[in-house]
């Protein structure tokens, strides 16, 4: 495990914005203010395939484990392969290729062993290859749809699925048709998804947006920007006025989040 130089990343933040990149090579810190991209510092060196942080601690999914940020290092926890990590409620859930869900406090306790791959977890809902779950304090309840690549939370809970876009109203309602890869949503109301080679950014409706660089959208996070990471290397930030863009030198991006 590979030692960091947490004070510059983990310690004060004013007037700057930290994103995490969780890519094949590891996890990226990216230093942002407004629209302004400037240092971008590899933090610990994995296998990432997704990243989670809220007001104490860092989590990462990896090819072999889940890390957490102890206050002074990424430490290993004993969960085995993982492909999703979620704070909810303060609370550490994870996922894994086979299926596996858990929480953990000092030491894991699953929830379920679910048929299919978890994809991604947002608040207490689970994507998986099978449909959508929703996690309670005793289980996993199914909840509906196929083949779901994400799932956002935040504000109107979303859906990406292999047939299509959803949204939670009165059931699933579609709102766009399509091979879907990624949903993110914001409290405010912003919300982007993408296609292997389409990106959307919804207002009253979902429109198809033009960036200023190809490839497809991995992931995007929110803060008072709108931040996005294509799966080739490219990051990208809008304070309002337009996408800038910068490159992250690490490819293979899965997944971004807001420290």
């Amino acid at each position: 495990m590979q030692s960091l130089e947490e004070k510059r990343v983990f310690g004060e933040k004013t007037g700057k914005t930290v994103v995490l990149a969780a890519t094949d090579v590891g996890v990226a810190a990216v230093s942002i203010a407004g629209a302004q991209v400037g240092q971008t510092e590899l933090l610990v060196q994995c296998a990432a395939r997704d990243v989670a942080a809220n007001d104490e601690q860092v989590a990462v999914a990896t090819e072999e484990d889940v890390l957490v940020h102890d206050g002074e290092e990424f430490v290993e926890t004993g969960f085995g392969p993982a492909t999703a990590v979620e704070f909810n409620d303060g609370v550490l859930l994870a996922g894994g290729p086979a299926g596996t869900l858990a929480r953990y406090a000092t030491d894991w306790s699953a929830i379920t062993s679910l048929s299919g791959r978890v994809n991604a977890i947002s608040g207490n809902l689970v994507a998986t290859d099978d449909g959508v779950c929703q996690v309670t304090t005793a289980d996993c309840i199914e909840a509906g749809l196929e083949s779901v690549r994400d799932v956002s939370t935040a504000g109107t809970p979303h859906a990406a699925t292999a047939d299509g876009l959803y949204y939670l109203g009165n059931g699933w309602m579609e709102a766009l048709d399509g091979d879907f890869t990624m949903v993110s949503t914001a409290e405010d109301g912003r919300a982007h998804a993408a296609t292997a080679d389409k990106f959307y950014a919804a207002d009253e409706e979902w429109d198809a947006v033009s960036l200023p660089t190809s490839g497809q959208v991995a992931d995007a996070a929110y803060d008072a920007a709108t931040y996005a990471a294509t799966v080739d290397g490219t990051f990208l930030a809008d304070a309002g006025e337009s996408w800038r863009t910068h490159p992250l030198g690490l490819r293979e991006v899965h997944a971004l989040c807001v420290l």
